[in-house]
Order: C-alpha cells, then structure tokens, then sequence
C-alpha cells in the first residue's frame, strides 16, 4: 500500500505549543544541541516535554541526540542526513548535562547517530555523557538508546560500565527486512548480540522497539519478540513506520490499534517483559515507557504496579 494515501484517523496529532515548548526549544539552540524529539519530527514531543501531568507543569522528558547532525549510516526509514560527519564537540557532554538541569528534566533520554568513522563509534563520548548527566543532575534517571558500535564488546562495555538506569538498543524490524530497512552495517543477529551482552554484564534494565507496517508477517513478529526475550530484553514497544519523505521506504500497511494492543498483551501476559507501550504514535523513546523506569526505579514500585501508573499518567 502507498504510504501517499490518506493516514487514517488514529495517526492524527496536534503540533507542539506552548511557553515551555519555546523555553526548551530556546535552550537547546543556545547550546547547539540537537534532539531526536526535532530531527525526527515526533508526533509525542509536545507531551513528553510538557511534563508528565501535561503542559506547563513541570518537568519531562526529552532525547540529545549525540555526535552532530549526521550519520555515518543510511537507513531507509530514517530521515537524518548521512555522510559529511564533523569532529566531537569536547564541550557537548557537559552542555547536555547542563541543558537538563536548565531544563528540569526528571527523565533523559541519549542517543546518538552511527559514527563509524570513529575507532571506537563514539562509546567513549557517550559515556562521558552519561557520567556527566548523573554527576550534576543526580535526581534525574538515564536512558541511553545505542548504535550498535560495530558489535564491538569493548565499546558496549565502555557504556555499560557508565552506569545509565536503561540501555536501548533498536531491532527496528523482523529479520527478514532488516534490509532495506536498515543500514547493511546492521544485522539481527548483531543487535541482539549487544543487548545480550547488556543483559550478561550487568543488572541495567534493557529496552528494545520495533516498527510496525513495513511489510512484516504476524510470525515474523512473534519471533522477533520471542528472540528479544531470550536474550534477556526487559522492556520492548511497537509503534507505527511512518515514511519520512518521498525517497524513503513506502508505509505497507498501518496497523489498527487493536493489533498493537495485541502485540502489547503477547509482550506482557505471554512473552514475560516487564512492559511494552505498544500503539500507532509509539516511538522509542516514549513517555509512557520512561514513567514505567521511572516508578520502577526511583519509586520501588513492582512492575505490575509500575504499569498501571505509567499507563494511568500516559491515559491509556
């Protein structure tokens, strides 16, 4: 199916507004920093930085992206710019860290682009990153969503050993499509080699996403989440591809609610995970997913109680 079609209703959000919204907005451009939440366009962006009460009250969440604009890789579903990749910023750690104590963020979500071109992919700079954002704003939790590094252990380790509250890692899709979706550098068996590694070498919750609608089969699926949870990922979400522009891949299908609400239910109830935020606006970096770590780390809440809060903030 042509993604140029009409989206159906369930894919409808408002634009971002608001005082606090401008207030970040301003705060990032004084530092020159970049988020996933502007470079990806996010349909949530304007929730997750509200707070998690909603807008203007208070503190949220938002996800640096690291290591500049562009990507030593070319995924198909992703709309930053490869090629052309300019030296580490050594100031950003600290930028970042300050800009999320500026900020209020309770919640800090980093992430980076691919820079192969490194001998290390970056690992080193992210995990200064890391360090900096729990030394000067040690009330906040850190989620880190990571490249792959080249299935480097060393490089993996350097980010396990920074101590972050969760490790990501993004499958993206089922084995099968993984090209052309992603980049030929990346592989299933890579990605759930890294986060194997996370899970053997430390207690770090891991976390993991999937994009639905790009041509995938139901069994496809269960084995991918089935994959994931052999290997130890603890928390996993499912949202909708949406094609970035024309010379991206095609939108296949969009999935109906009730499909990610079943695949939300197979996570949980059958698979075991401790929590899946599953839904057409799902990204990755999702609020209902970080008020999940939120109450189960910082509130010492069960998972089934940390559930049913981050569902009952998220309004679900």
């Amino acid at each position: 199916m042509s993604s140029r079609r009409r989206k159906p209703d369930w894919l409808k959000s408002q634009p971002p507004t608001g005082q606090r919204f401008a207030d970040i907005k301003q705060t990032l451009r004084d530092r020159d920093l970049h988020t996933v939440c502007e470079e990806a366009n996010c349909p949530n962006m304007g929730e997750c930085w509200s707070g998690r009460d909603g807008p203007g009250t208070g503190p949220g969440t938002a996800t640096f992206m690291l290591m500049g604009e562009r990507c030593s890789r070319g995924c198909n579903f992703c709309d930053v710019a490869t090629g052309g990749m300019d030296a580490l910023d050594p100031d950003e750690p600290a930028n970042v860290a300050e800009a999320v104590g500026e900020i209020g963020l309770d919640y800090v979500v980093l992430t980076s682009v691919d820079r192969d071109d490194l001998e290390d992919g970056g690992a080193a700079h992210f995990a200064e990153t890391i360090r900096e954002c729990k030394q000067r704003n040690p009330g906040t939790l850190v989620e880190v969503l990571i490249p792959d590094f080249g299935g480097d252990e060393d490089a993996v380790r350097q980010i396990i050993d920074a101590e972050p509250d969760v490790i990501a890692h993004n499958v993206e899709t089922v084995e099968r499509l993984q090209w052309p979706v992603r980049d030929r550098r990346a592989n299933y068996e890579q990605t759930l080699d890294v986060l194997e590694q996370v899970d053997r070498e430390s207690d770090i919750y891991t976390k993991t996403s999937l994009m639905l609608g790009l041509g995938e089969y139901d069994h496809e699926i269960y084995r991918t989440v089935s994959d994931l949870r052999q290997v130890g990922v603890d928390i996993v979400t499912f949202g909708q591809y949406l094609q970035p522009s024309r010379s991206h891949l095609d939108v296949f299908e969009y999935v109906h609610p009730d499909a990610f609400e079943t695949w939300r239910r197979v996570a949980e109830e059958e698979l075991g995970f401790l929590y899946c935020a599953s839904g057409p606006m799902v990204r990755s970096s999702y609020k209902a997913g970080e008020l999940f770590v939120d109450a189960l780390v910082r509130d010492g809440k069960s998972p089934e109680q940390a559930r049913d809060e981050a569902r009952a903030a998220a309004g679900d």
